[in-house]
């Protein structure tokens, strides 16, 4: 296990030769199925092939790639403009959702292919979809690319993960400040996110404008820090009480994440037992991911030290999934995914401990496949041990 190289002092968007390459690797798996190419519909697939952080809502936007001809971007009208500034892509569009003819049947008909593979569709749809084709594979032929970064996508991966460390440096900095002027979840969460959201502008909005770049968190407190998708409330944080920090943070469209549980004043036995724990699953999975086990059999290695120390009924969820255009996306460390875990892959860690009435603890880190080891790209944890994670009250 390494640690990330400092990040670097300047950073650019990809360019659109690394997009040109993402296609011509997919236009080659088309191929090599024996398909005329691939209609990409899921959004995340579309902007990892093209660049472009379109809004997602009801409207399909779809991305071919054939095996002869330009690749096509098929859009709603009101996104043309937006649209003609990607490279390397012609356009289409369709008037309206959800139109006379539905706007994924309409796309099948402006590509005019017999033979295609689609990353998704929806099931209304298959019938008709298939009577326009003489043969469609409903198969992610995007995935096994999108799983393993390449060094420029995880240049990025680093410097997302390195503001994410900030917020919680902030976090730790000036929580007991906050805390002792009566401030609840929500203050010590607007303050921490608005001070990194500037730095991080500052340093990379001019050169990222138009990407994917920001800042995304939550804060729980005491009980309620065993649920852990709820929502931040005005909650004041008490002395002796656990605060679960989850911090995200995106550049360039690339995510990344990093996260801690701090302890308002001097912990307890328990609760450096519970910490001491959460320690062991993290290294329980580099240890996995570095014996290049399965991405289902990494989880049950890093979840076997929180289940021998009694807290098996505490787990709430899998240790942790892959991280890029996406927040959440494949490969899952979780039951049911038997992807070998390998070089260029970014995944969180994610030990998790949730006693519904009394507390919640979590943990988050970045990790980096290398070739030989696994690289921290976020370094908040191996900065501040257990026994150091703690808010003055």
């Amino acid at each position: 296990m390494t640690l990330s190289p400092p990040p670097p002092s300047s950073l650019e968007p990809l360019p659109p030769d690394f997009y040109e390459d993402v296609r011509a690797r997919l236009r080659d798996r088309a191929d090599a199925a024996g398909l005329d190419g691939l209609l990409l519909l899921a959004p995340g697939n579309v902007t990892y092939a093209t660049g472009w952080h379109f809004s997602r809502n009801e409207r399909p936007v779809g991305l071919w790639i054939g095996t002869d001809g330009d690749p096509l971007l098929l859009v709603p009208y009101l996104e043309y403009e937006y649209a003609l500034g990607v490279p390397g892509v012609a356009v289409r569009t369709y008037e309206e959702f959800p139109g006379v003819t539905p706007a994924v049947l309409w796309m099948l008909d402006e590509v005019g292919a017999r033979r295609m593979a689609i990353d998704t569709l929806d099931a209304a749809l298959l019938k008709d979809a298939n009577a326009k084709l003489d043969r469609l594979d409903l198969e992610d032929h995007v995935r096994p690319e999108r799983s393993v970064k390449t060094e420029a996508e995880l240049g990025l991966t680093r410097e997302a993960a390195h503001f994410a460390d900030r917020v919680l440096e902030r976090l730790l900095a000036v929580g007991g400040d906050i805390i002792a002027q009566g401030g609840t979840e929500a203050d010590l969460l607007a303050d921490c996110t608005g001070h990194v959201r500037h730095l991080l502008a500052d340093t990379h909005g001019e050169a990222f404008q138009g990407t994917k770049m920001g800042i995304t968190a939550s804060v729980h407190s005491g009980p309620r820090g065993a649920l852990p998708h709820g929502s931040v409330t005005t909650r004041r944080p008490r002395p002796g009480e656990p605060i679960i920090a989850g911090i995200g943070c995106s550049l360039g469209g690339y995510h990344a994440e990093s996260g801690v549980t701090l302890i308002v004043g001097e912990p307890t036995a328990e609760q450096m037992r519970v910490m001491d724990v959460m320690a062991s699953s993290g290294a329980a999975t580099v240890e996995a991911i570095e014996a290049r086990q399965s991405c289902a059999e990494v989880n049950e290695a890093a979840l076997a030290p929180i289940r021998s120390a009694g807290l098996g009924e505490a787990i709430r969820h899998r240790i942790g999934h892959g991280m890029g255009v996406e927040g959440h996306e494949a490969p899952w460390l979780a039951p049911g995914d038997t992807t070998p875990s390998g070089p260029g892959m970014v995944l969180s860690c994610e030990p998790g401990v949730y006693r519904p009435g009394l507390d919640g603890w979590r943990t988050i880190d970045t990790l980096i496949v290398g070739a030989e080891e696994v690289e921290l790209a976020s370094r908040f944890l191996t900065r501040h041990p257990p026994g150091s994670r703690v808010i003055p009250c």
